[in-house]
């Protein structure tokens, strides 16, 4: 059953989010030395950084050493492009720490990037290579129009929807721009020990109440809930879930 967890004023999404990657964070390395995580971008990557930059109690418990980090999705993009989830998580989080104590982080290979377009599935495949048997967690942001990761509603893109082998796909049609991207599928997310989504602010009203009131399978997000609802938790605020008519679990 899916479980959502609201934050209000006095407690921050970020706040709660962040204790929630402490908790996998410890039950990972208390079986294996490595702690693997996969994000997406957007807004995530500035909750990421009020949570274990910003916030110095939460930051003094992250063990950044055993960290191994992927992304959800990527623009197959130069990695210091403006458009790179890379580019982006680099700036906002890993120049803000020591050299001696980042994170091993996961990128697309650069130079397939700059081999031009008949590379592009290329680096979906060697991306794939390089993700372990079983993630730990999973992060993922939630679209106003109800994608995650790189996969979108609509026939179009049903193509990445039904995939049932591959764990990585190009993406070479997004609705957003950049068009070319690549993107987890649903067999990594259904493979994965935890899925936590993050979704904030009035913009997300409409689409959280397709989501977890109609429970609109064209949706990607309301898809992943469907499938695998028994790891999956929403961190969103009290904003975002205005028009949802259900029950949902709240941090007062």
């Amino acid at each position: 059953m899916v479980r959502a967890i609201v934050s209000n004023i006095e407690i921050s999404l970020s706040k709660s989010l962040g204790e929630h990657i402490l908790k996998h964070q410890d039950i990972a390395l208390k079986s294996a030395r490595k702690f693997n995580l996969a994000i997406s971008g957007g807004s995530l990557i500035n909750v990421l950084r009020a949570a274990f930059i910003e916030d110095k109690t939460l930051a003094s418990k992250v063990d950044w050493h055993q960290w191994n980090i992927f992304f959800v999705d990527e623009r197959i993009v130069p990695l210091d492009n403006p458009d790179s989830n890379f580019g982006a998580f680099k700036k906002a989080v890993l120049d803000s720490l020591p050299e001696n104590k980042r994170p091993t982080v996961y990128t697309i290979d650069e130079q397939l990037v700059k081999d031009g377009k008949d590379s592009y599935p290329l680096i979906a495949m060697e991306y794939e290579k390089i993700l372990p048997e079983k993630l730990d967690l999973v992060i993922l942001g939630c679209g106003p129009d109800g994608h995650t990761c790189s996969l979108f509603p609509g026939e179009s893109h049903r193509y990445l929807l039904d995939e049932k082998a591959k764990k990585v796909m190009w993406c070479q049609d997004s609705p957003k721009p950049p068009s070319d991207r690549i993107t987890v599928t649903l067999p990594l997310l259904g493979n994965s020990n935890e899925i936590f989504f993050v979704a904030e602010g009035s913009s997300k009203q409409d689409i959280m109440h397709e989501i977890f009131d109609k429970e609109n399978l064209e949706l990607p997000c309301a898809l992943v809930n469907h499938l695998y609802g028994n790891k999956v938790t929403w961190f969103v605020n009290d904003e975002a879930v205005k028009k949802v008519e259900k029950d949902i679990q709240s941090i007062n």
